[in-house]
């Protein structure tokens, strides 16, 4: 590659009246140590009204200009001009370390990883920074433990230009600094893109100075934050950057002013506000236990700042749900989270009802397995899971004990197109196993993976790891969901069906869920099983 010609990196940064600023971020960005390959420098000024623009062209960076339209459109600006077939992103408010570029795109070394997300630092030493600071770290903790995240920040943040363009970037209906840059990671999250955490990639920042920075800054997030999960309503429950406890901390606060107002009027229950006040204590003692080593004298405005925090998310989230902006949010692809608790209902009803009747089956299965060739009864394979997550299937086994090292001599013979792959007449089969494959028998232990709440009773078929990593941007959209026992593609041509046809299937599924069309789907499943169409 011509580095001279196409920077391996293109660094963005949106700037709004950074005067201020943003010539320590730019001079830090300018003076990165390590990087191997050159790197191109990209100041989005989003409407200043000072010198912020002026500042970049002396430093000698690309400056673009742009009516203010927030962040979110000023990052996506920067991207459209971009070089670099990596992304980086960091805010003009940010002094990158000297070996931030290179720490942050040091993962994508590994060519399945799309996004890295870096790290916060602050050298102030005013207790509300220190207890912000303490914050990130306990969340880094967290993050540094898990093979895979679902949440970036864009202060240090990088992705594959590829997949961020094939993604429309950031949301621009977000107009200021808020959760534009979760957004996009939970985007590509649900379509089982790789993201990774970089915690030497440090950025320098001035965190809120006191209280009321503090508090508005949370009751923003709540309030965007709402509105985001307009359309990825399932980040209610969830992701890989905030803790458990703080989701329980704002209902704990929430139920001790509900308590407190009605016990106003109903004496008899102060005992609910004891309840919740303990409840919020012990959901805040391991946050509290790692300050306690992290930085002691933090503890001394500690409970106040939680309380703070629970309160502005919490009165943040309700605003945004009463009042929502006048904004066109996502058109929203998935399932809700009543159609999920329905469904994951009818899921444990269904696989301890299927365990139990197809015990005998598998019984009798497992003994012609073994009559057949001596070799093991039960198959296990990794396959894809929903949002791409790895799992273990199990199978009553029909191949050949070899048959996943003999994978390659018969590909040639796949007749579908698109990554997907079933062979007819399939030399590894074994005698037993064609009949258990035209009967769909093989597939009975996967009830246990459904109990596990690893699959659904219905949804697209899990395909193996390797098949998923050569998936398209839009075949990733069958990701979004479970994947299923049965499903629309088994009931509407199985293995005859194409990438392109059961795309069109699954995503139609998807899009218009709903716990009537799994019933149907369930209903249509054994009549096409005993049809024997597209049985391979």
């Amino acid at each position: 590659m011509d580095n001279r010609a196409k920077p391996y990196i293109s660094v963005i940064i949106p700037a709004r009246d950074a005067a201020q600023t943003i010539a320590a971020c730019l001079h830090a960005v300018l003076n990165q140590n390590h990087v191997e390959g050159s790197y191109e420098v990209i100041l989005v000024d989003d409407g200043s009204r000072d010198q912020t623009a002026a500042i970049g062209e002396r430093m000698g960076v690309k400056v673009v200009l742009q009516e203010n339209a927030g962040p979110a459109a000023a990052r996506n600006a920067g991207a459209a001009v971009a070089r670099g077939e990596i992304l980086a992103f960091t805010d003009a408010d940010c002094r990158p370390a000297p070996n931030w570029l290179a720490e942050l795109v040091r993962p994508f070394d590994d060519h399945v990883v799309v996004g890295v997300k870096g790290a916060y630092r602050t050298d102030q030493r005013g207790l509300v920074p220190r207890f912000v600071q303490g914050e990130y770290s306990f969340k880094y903790r967290r993050l540094a433990s898990l093979p895979q995240i679902d949440f970036i920040d864009t202060y240090s943040a990088a992705y594959r230009r590829a997949v961020f363009l094939a993604n429309g970037g950031f949301d621009a209906a977000f107009p200021v600094p808020s959760v534009e840059d979760q957004e996009l990671s939970f985007r590509l999250a649900r379509k089982g893109y790789k993201m990774v955490f970089a915690p030497e990639a440090v950025v320098y920042h001035t965190h809120d100075e006191n209280l009321l920075e503090y508090v508005r800054r949370k009751f923003g997030i709540g309030y965007w934050k709402a509105f985001m999960l307009r359309w990825l309503p399932e980040k209610t429950f969830g992701d890989s950057h905030t803790p458990p406890t703080l989701r329980w901390q704002i209902l704990f606060l929430a139920l001790a002013l509900l308590s407190a107002l009605f016990a106003f009027f109903w004496p008899r229950l102060i005992w609910l506000l004891w309840v919740a006040l303990t409840g919020f204590a012990l959901s805040a003692a391991p946050f509290l236990r790692f300050l306690a080593d992290y930085d002691p004298p933090v503890l001394l405005i500690a409970p106040l700042m939680l309380l703070l925090r629970a309160g502005a998310l919490g009165f943040g989230l309700v605003g945004g749900l009463l009042f929502p902006p006048r904004r066109q949010p996502r058109v929203y692809t998935g399932l809700a989270p009543t159609e999920r608790f329905f469904k994951r209902a009818l899921d444990l009803v269904g696989a301890l009802v299927g365990l139990l009747l197809s015990a005998p089956l598998i019984a009798l299965a497992a003994l012609a397995i073994k009559l057949d060739d001596g070799g093991p009864v039960f198959f296990t394979q990794m396959r894809a899971g929903e949002n791409g997550k790895p799992f273990k299937m199990y199978k009553l086994r029909t191949m050949t004990v070899d048959a996943p090292e003999r994978v390659r001599e018969v590909l040639a013979d796949n007749p579908l197109n698109g990554p997907v792959y079933k062979i007819p007449n399939d030399p590894r089969v074994t005698r037993v196993g064609r009949v258990l494959r035209r009967w769909s028998l093989d597939e009975l232990p996967q009830f246990w993976n459904v109990l596990r709440g690893e699959m659904s009773l219905v949804g697209p078929r899990p395909e193996e790891t390797w098949v998923v990593a050569q998936y398209s941007d839009a075949q990733r959209l069958r990701l979004a969901v479970k994947p299923g026992l049965t499903g629309p593609m088994q009931v509407a041509g199985r293995g005859e069906l194409d990438m392109d046809e059961r795309l069109a299937l699954e995503v139609e599924y998807i899009n218009n869920y709903s716990l009537w069309l799994d019933l149907l789907i369930l209903a249509r499943t054994l009549p096409s099983v005993f049809s024997g169409k597209g049985a391979f």
